[in-house]
């Protein structure tokens, strides 16, 4: 029996073709599925685009390989993505489809109207198999794969790019934007992201994204020309927010700064909570005073107190004010505390300055945070030299106060009753430590977190941000009217308070 009639010119002959048999022939049945087998295995030998590409070939339809974290992995057309996506979320609303599960997502198929439901669930289900097969054939490739993302990532945060660059061919990438990710789930959330980002070293591409695991945290490094489609800006935010992860990210940054970018990013993420699990350090940098004071003064300021420290110092101190204590800083820095404790010293004595004073902190990473830092003049930075502890200490006159400076700090703290207050600017003093804190105001512990709650309500910030913090503390200053001293808390007998 000729089939010429029945094939058409769009590649579908073998299917149209075993479809027409089928009623007049028993056998063509078997004959078509044996068929469809061999070209779907001959297309899972090339890839996974080109089994799920034969698979919507054979429907006559659409096919998508749907992730729950990555979305359509694979989909012909591409169009058919949002749809695949859509109908793996919520079958009950694509009755017409025919999904199987298959490597860690969905398999879904809509097939055309002349194509026999028995043929698609055979099409699916081989097609699902097969992929399967692919997945776990990665999966024993998986470890060793791992484990060199892992060495290239230390590579790269030791400075060894040239390295790196002949293992991924030659690909030119110029900057990387960097992903800290914590959390008890680690170990899956990495799994899960492997499969959603499918990494890939090849040679010339746009981008490589290169996972590792290093000293219990989930690191990402996406290498790039400069930017980033947001792609695993996106894969981050899902696997973060389903395993419960707090990360931090920092980039895009030229690539032989990826050293900062890792140090940034585990600055960023100790400000990351379970509502935004996900924090870029630039965010966690962003001032809303900076922006208030006179630019020239500022800078000026700025660029006289930096004036003595190199790059490297004033990174370490950046860290350690945006983290908020030195174990933190440490491990951002990937030193010892011991190493960092010391530096700081030093720094404190180069400043001639204490550098545990909560003022000192403030104005010093407001001096870090000015949008330029412009060299000062010969005789000015001459004459502010041997002031170190005074530029600390106290700022120049114009700089804070200042009618905008006054209306954005009673803004921000000009509600809070006295107690609170009080409180609040005790717990700053002792650098966000409740227990002493709460001994220097007398009352328990829990008293004190309560209060400090009602603060963070009030005032509608994240207190465990030390940059936050920072500027609270100035706003604090800006706005006194007494002493804000422990011994004033209203009380009424004993460790209790009187509100008034």
């Amino acid at each position: 029996m000729s089939t010429t009639g029945t094939t058409g010119t769009t590649g579908m002959t073998g299917t149209t073709g075993a479809t027409g048999r089928e009623a007049a022939c028993p056998g063509a049945g078997a004959r078509y599925g044996q068929e469809a087998a061999d070209r779907l295995l001959r297309a899972a030998t090339r890839s996974g685009a080109h089994l799920i590409a034969e698979a919507a070939l054979l429907v006559q339809g659409w096919a998508v390989l749907a992730d729950p974290i990555a979305g359509a992995v694979y989909s012909t057309p591409a169009a058919a993505a949002a749809d695949g996506v859509h109908a793996a979320a919520a079958p009950q609303e694509h009755p017409y489809c025919v999904q199987r599960p298959a490597a860690g997502g969905v398999l879904v198929l809509a097939p055309g109207p002349t194509v026999p439901s028995e043929h698609a669930s055979h099409i699916a289900t081989t097609t699902a198999a097969l992929l399967e097969v692919r997945g776990q054939r990665a999966a024993e490739l998986r470890g060793e794969q791992m484990r060199l993302h892992t060495t290239l990532v230390r590579l790269l945060l030791a400075g060894h790019l040239t390295a790196v660059a002949d293992t991924l061919g030659g690909s030119g990438h110029t900057h990387v934007t960097v992903y800290r990710l914590t959390g008890a789930d680690v170990p899956t959330a990495h799994q899960v992201l492997w499969r959603a980002v499918r990494p890939s070293l090849a040679p010339h591409a746009e981008a490589c994204t290169l996972l590792g695991r290093l000293d219990g945290e989930l690191v990402v490094a996406e290498l790039h020309h400069g930017g980033d489609d947001g792609r695993i800006l996106r894969l981050v935010s899902r696997v973060s927010e389903r395993h419960h992860l707090l990360a931090g990210m920092a980039g895009p940054l030229p690539l032989a700064e990826m050293s900062t970018a890792h140090s940034d990013a585990a600055a960023a993420r100790h400000s990351a909570t379970s509502d935004r699990r996900i924090v870029p350090a630039d965010a966690v940098g962003a001032s809303r005073l900076a922006p208030l004071l006179p630019t020239a003064p500022y800078a000026r300021w700025a660029g006289a107190v930096l004036h003595p420290l190199s790059t490297a110092q004033q990174h370490l101190l950046l860290v350690w004010l945006r983290s908020g204590s030195k174990p933190r800083a440490a491990a951002a820095l990937g030193l010892s505390a011991g190493t960092v404790r010391a530096r700081i010293r030093e720094l404190s004595r180069l400043f001639r300055a204490d550098l545990e004073d909560a003022t000192v902190r403030a104005h010093l990473l407001l001096a870090l945070r000015a949008p330029a830092s412009a060299p000062a003049d010969d005789s000015e930075s001459g004459s502010e030299s041997g002031r170190g502890q005074a530029r600390l200490e106290s700022l120049p006159a114009g700089l804070l106060d200042t009618e905008a400076v006054r209306a954005w700090a009673h803004g921000l703290v000009g509600g809070l009753e006295p107690h609170l207050r009080i409180a609040l600017t005790c717990w700053l003093r002792h650098h966000a430590r409740t227990a002493p804190a709460a001994a220097e105001l007398h009352v328990h512990r829990t008293t004190l977190a309560n209060w400090l709650t009602q603060c963070a309500e009030h005032l509608a910030q994240n207190l465990a941000d030390a940059t936050v913090r920072a500027e609270i503390h100035l706003a604090l200053k800006a706005t006194r009217t007494g002493p804000d001293d422990p011994a004033a808390l209203p009380r009424r007998g004993g460790r209790t308070y009187r509100r008034l």
